[in-house]
Formats: C-alpha cells, structure tokens, sequence
C-alpha cells in the first residue's frame, strides 16, 4: 500500500497539505510569471502554467487525506491533533 510506505517513509499528512497550500501558491507565482515574462504569448500561455501546477493541489490534498486516514488507525496521530482532542473533549 502506497499510503502505508510513504508513511513509514516518514511523510505525514501535514506534510501532504503543506504541499497542497505551497502548490496554489505556486500556481498564482507561475501564473504572474508567465504572464509578465512572456508578453507576446498573451493569457492563454500564462493560463496552461497556472493550470498544470494547479492540478497538483488536488492530489496532494487527496493523499493528505489518505495518510490522515491511516494515521487514525495506526494511532500515529500528532500530539496537535490528540491535544485538540482532548480540548474539546474537555468543553
């Protein structure tokens, strides 16, 4: 299982969505890049880079899900989300 190895590879959910938020932020810079860098291709050619980079986001936040999944089965959950937990537990 793919989740499961990238697990014990040491990659986390929260490295997953970190990902996802850097790959739309990315998408804006490519976008504004393209765009200023080559004038003469106009906003279609500044489109397509911003649209292939924000394809990423998607997976990213798909696999943030998976692992977040199987963390709560593993109990591998990080002390942030077990003290939220616990908070709201406690109200």
């Amino acid at each position: 299982m793919i989740v499961k190895r990238m697990h014990e590879m040491g990659v986390r959910s929260e490295h997953a969505y970190m990902a996802a938020f850097t790959s739309i932020g990315l998408t804006v810079a490519a976008w504004v890049t393209s765009l200023k860098a080559e004038p003469g291709t106009g906003l279609a050619r500044a489109d397509r880079w911003g649209l292939f980079v924000g394809e990423w986001a998607p997976t990213f936040f798909g696999l943030g899900l998976a692992l977040s999944h199987y963390e709560q089965q593993d109990g591998t959950l990080t002390a942030s989300v077990h003290e939220f937990r616990e908070r709201r537990e406690a109200s």
